[in-house]
């Protein structure tokens, strides 16, 4: 059973008392504002702390340090570009380990579905960066022009001193914030206390201000002025969720079954032939997104859970048990409507799947990271020509190599032949032996190879066939670490072969 989603605009005045289970509302309608309640409670304070953490992580990683040595940055986390490395903490990944950024998305979007199958969208209530800075946003419009009430007539007022004043202070804080923003995202891809410094001088690249400069637009239009609208129209995971609920997923939903017939109570009535909603459009005022939560599962919703905090405080003041919106799943109301006692059921086909998925790639990213060594080579033979006959009988064919050194420290390898007996190595403009060659730390060199087989063994079987397969490797001449590909060696034969 697949949860249905209805989109339901009721967001510029207080609807009509709802059926229960949601209306279809227009797919678009020109914008209402809306002014989001002040609301305390379990979950407000859930949001407060995900989002000082978050914004906290956001702000302060890339002022972390992390010794690796005098020949690599200290950088705790840093993409850098120029040199082509991603730095996290004790793990360096290489341009040819880009597989790990790709098992770790991989990773991301499996928890999301895990998430998202047990709790609904619980990402979009409290750690997508849209709710946590339109939050932020939100508290800092408070501060300045006051909640709901005061923040409505404000708007409908005259511009007045007092008014210009509250709302250039209040965008001036939202610049402010944008321009942060966008300046600790450009600290991920450079030294941050160089990269401040330049950027205080003016001195900064010119990417670093454009970066900025977008970052701040962005953040100030999304997070303050457009809001709700990116999670209504611009974001597709609405429209993907909901293939991810099923009838045992935990909603943020509203008993009917408990607050119908809704009305109007008077304290010293009678609770007697009607349900616990009185109507008092709490859960509305606080909804970042202006739905009604009583219409339903609604595309809208983002989960946050603001309207239960609302509710259970009007629970609280009429003497009425708290839970009247909850979470709950969508099979809970059947049961209870049977007589049965509602069942969680965490696991389930899909969850088991997206668990066992997660275990999986985590298992192999683990195992990679692990067994992952700090030496590697790569070998390519020329094409053009394949191969050069000497004036002594002799063939030569050569090689490039290139030695991927991963070691924060200078290493010193010997290159070894195998695979065909009387091979000769050459390198041109060698200034030393020319089987050993020196690469400098956290480095990759390119090597150039000439290997030449004499000319008895061009006339022997042994290149019968025009080619014999050979190894070239490399050792470390300290630790013994070895790296080798195989390749091929070609004589004057392989023409009636053809080219590979």
């Amino acid at each position: 059973m697949t949860a249905s989603i209805t989109s339901g605009h009721n967001k510029a005045k207080a609807p009509e008392p709802p059926q229960p289970g949601g209306e279809e509302g227009p797919l678009y309608q020109s914008r209402v504002k809306i002014y989001p309640k002040r609301v305390s409670g379990t979950f407000r304070n859930l949001k407060w702390l995900v989002m000082i953490v978050t914004l906290g992580v956001y702000y302060v990683t890339p002022w972390l340090r992390w010794d690796r040595g005098a020949t690599a940055p200290d950088q705790a986390v840093l993409l850098d570009l120029p040199h082509r490395r991603f730095y996290f903490f004790f793990i360096e990944i290489w341009p040819q380990e880009v597989y790990y950024l790709t098992g770790l998305l991989i990773l991301a979007a499996l928890l999301l579905f895990l998430f998202t199958s047990l709790f609904g969208r619980v990402w979009c209530g409290y750690a997508c960066p849209q709710t946590v800075w339109t939050d932020l946003f939100i508290w800092v419009e408070r501060l300045v022009q006051g909640d709901r009430n005061k923040r409505m007539k404000l708007d409908k007022s005259p511009w007045t001193a007092t008014k210009i004043a509250k709302k250039s202070l209040t965008h001036f804080i939202w610049l402010v914030l944008s321009v942060a923003t966008g300046g600790a995202w450009v600290f991920y891809f450079a030294d941050a206390p160089s990269l401040m410094t330049g950027l205080l001088t003016g001195e900064a690249p010119l990417a670093a201000y454009l970066a900025i400069a977008g970052l701040t637009f962005t953040t100030y239009s999304l997070g303050g002025l457009m809001r709700e609208q990116v999670c209504t129209y611009m974001c597709p995971w609405p429209r993907i969720q909901g293939a991810m609920f099923d009838a045992d997923t935990f909603l943020v939903s509203y008993k009917p079954d408990r607050g119908e017939p809704r009305g109007p109570h008077k304290k010293g009535e009678s609770w007697d032939g009607r349900g616990d909603c009185i109507d008092c459009q709490a859960c509305v005022a606080v909804c970042p997104v202006g739905i009604d939560i009583r219409n339903g599962p609604q595309l809208e919703c983002i989960q946050c859970a603001l309207c239960i905090d609302a509710c259970n405080e009007i629970m609280d003041k009429i003497d009425r048990p708290r839970g009247l919106i909850d979470y709950e799943t969508l099979a809970m109301p059947d049961a209870r409507a049977k007589g049965e006692k509602p069942k969680i059921r965490l696991v389930r086909g899909r969850t088991i799947i997206y668990s066992l998925s997660i275990l999986l790639t985590a298992a192999v990213m683990g195992y990679g990271l692990l067994t992952r060594g700090d030496l590697e080579m790569s070998v390519l033979r020329d094409r053009n020509p394949l191969f050069v006959p000497l004036s002594d009988g002799s063939v030569r064919n050569g090689y490039t190599i290139k030695i991927l050194n991963k070691a924060h420290e200078t290493r010193n390898f010997s290159i070894e032949l195998s695979g065909m007996e009387g091979l000769a190595l050459s390198r041109p403009n060698a200034v030393d032996s020319p089987d050993r060659v020196t690469v400098a730390p956290d480095d990759v060199q390119s090597v150039r190879l000439y290997v030449t087989a004499p000319a008895d063994i061009v006339r022997s079987p042994v290149l019968a066939d025009g080619e014999k397969a050979i190894n070239i490797a490399i050792r470390d001449m300290e630790s013994g670490a070895v790296a080798s590909r195989n390749t091929v060696f070609r004589g004057p034969q392989s023409r009636s072969q053809g080219r590979r």
